[in-house]
């Protein structure tokens, strides 16, 4: 059964990024269909996947970290409007029947994602 799943990390402090909200949409023709959203736990991770089983098909998705919230909380100082504030990482699923992680590895001024495991 295919899944959806993710994490953040806060690479700047070393530590998971905890209590970051991220909405997850599929998109087709044009269109945003909001899924869901979820808050990371205190490990950076969702207590349970974003997507599974037959929520999981083939096509292009977008999630969507509210990092600014996040960054401010942690009383990360910086000018307004931050450089970093709502990020949206799209992607696509091409086997449905696979586990897709897509991981946020973030700082106040840059981040990166990649495919895990």
């Amino acid at each position: 059964m295919g899944r959806l799943t993710t994490h953040v990390l806060d690479t700047a402090k070393g530590q998971p990024g905890q209590g970051i909200t991220i909405e997850i949409f599929r998109l087709a023709g044009g269109h945003r269909e909001h899924l869901g959203s979820t808050v990371t736990n205190s490990d950076g991770r969702c207590d349970t996947p974003l997507l599974e089983g037959e929520a999981l098909t083939p096509g292009e998705y977008e999630l969507v970290f509210h990092a600014g919230d996040y960054l401010r909380r942690q009383g990360v100082e910086a000018a307004e409007p931050r450089f970093l504030d709502v990020i949206p990482l799209r992607f696509g699923v091409a086997d449905a029947s696979q586990h897709y992680h897509v991981p946020l590895l973030l700082s106040p001024y840059g981040y990166s994602t990649y495919r895990g495991s």
